[in-house]
């Protein structure tokens, strides 16, 4: 029985690529001359990816600004935001090397996308002779855009939450309905809504449960054949090799996370201490049924943040150890995180995003070059038989 394995979607961007976000902010160059860059990077992207044997490619995000502000913004510089935000809103997130991500904040309604992520995928589509997946941002991390405390006057919170669903299922059915055979939601900050942390306000204001409504609020205009193809993405942070809440026990995420009615997760684990504890919890609280769609578990096996490539045997290894938990039905590997969720991005431990780039493609070509081939019992234990490509 074949262990499926899927990318979660972004690849760093080459210097060329970043350079032209930089000079589009400047004023330096016009936008068809970036849309020129992005197009360059987003043939090289699928063209390398197509050549690691990955079943279902992507474009690598070259398109957008990040994973998380792409619907509201053309560039992390804030140019092209959205007229109805201000760039002063709260941080999505304080990296463990000091360095922020900070959303916009919206000052009046409505809630509206500029951008949704299947306006990319159309233009990235023709490059690819392969099957194409594409992720889109969660409503959680949207939610965030509006204050915290109070209100945007004229504008409730029960309006802009009706508006913010609308939206999202607006883009993931735009991505089917455009060729998309997947479609994966990110949801890092899942993990981080139970850090506590003083410096960001939000991630104290146990919004967790809020957080797995609203994603469900959005499935629940899916049926169950559409959800089986409807993944869930959640990491500690990846930006800059860094992380945000890699300390999160992931006992306090795992069991709300099953409860979101998705067909699939694609979940950070190569970069865990302890990963047979989260096997363990995987196994126990993955569900069989979640209305109507069996989920499956695409663990981590790869870190994008390390510029060590994980050979062959060792992804093989993670992924029989996994086995013994989880059921082998329910069973994926997958990368732990975006290998750049951010469309500028230096990659300090790598030593340049061009040289992270091709450590990417290696670390996806060594995680699908093994295959499941069949599954028999030895000893009275079932044993996992792989085969090299």
């Amino acid at each position: 029985m074949p262990i499926p394995t899927e990318c979660v979607g972004s690849l760093p961007r080459p210097m060329y690529l970043q350079q032209a976000f930089a000079d589009y902010d400047a004023g330096k160059i016009s936008l068809a001359e970036l849309v020129k860059a992005q197009d360059k990077s987003v043939e090289d992207s699928i063209k390398r990816m197509e050549a690691t044997g990955q079943e279902l490619v992507t474009d690598g995000e070259q398109r957008a600004s990040s994973f998380a502000t792409y619907p509201i913004t053309d560039t992390l510089g804030g140019t092209g935001l959205v007229d109805n935000m201000k760039a002063d809103g709260q941080y999505f997130a304080i990296f463990d090397d000091g360095h922020h991500r900070q959303l916009p904040r919206l000052v009046r309604g409505r809630f509206r996308y500029k951008t949704f992520a299947y306006d990319n995928f159309k233009l990235s589509k023709p490059y690819a002779s392969k099957p194409m997946k594409q992720a889109v941002i969660a409503p959680s991390m949207m939610y965030l855009t509006y204050p915290l405390t109070g209100e945007v006057e004229g504008y409730p919170k029960s309006d802009f939450v009706k508006d913010l669903v609308a939206e999202c299922v607006k883009d993931i059915r735009g991505c089917f309905e455009a060729g998309a055979k997947r479609v994966s939601i990110d949801f890092t900050e899942g993990r981080l809504a139970s850090k506590n942390d003083p410096r960001n306000p939000w991630t104290g204001a146990q919004l967790l449960k809020t957080f797995i409504d609203l994603n469900n609020q959005v499935l629940a205009n899916f049926t169950a054949e559409e959800r089986k193809d409807i993944g869930i993405h959640t990491c500690p942070g990846g930006d800059c090799d860094s992380v945000h809440s890699h300390e999160v026990d992931y006992h306090e995420l795992l069991p709300s996370l099953f409860q979101i009615n998705a067909g699939y997760f694609l979940i950070q684990l190569s970069s865990e201490k302890d990963k047979e504890k989260v096997y363990r919890e995987i196994g126990q609280t993955i569900r069989k049924d979640a209305e109507g769609v069996k989920q499956v578990a695409f663990i981590g096996v790869v870190d994008p943040l390390n510029p060590t490539v994980e050979s062959p045997e060792q992804i093989r290894d993670a992924l029989i150890t996994a086995s013994k938990y989880i059921a082998k039905d329910q069973l994926g590997a997958t990368d732990d995180c975006g290998f750049s969720p951010f469309s500028i991005d230096v990659k300090p431990k790598h030593g340049s995003p061009d040289f992270a780039r091709d450590i990417a493609f290696q670390k996806i070509a060594n995680r699908r070059s093994l295959t499941c081939t069949g599954i028999s019992i030895s000893d009275q234990k079932d044993v996992v038989r792989w085969d090299r490509q």
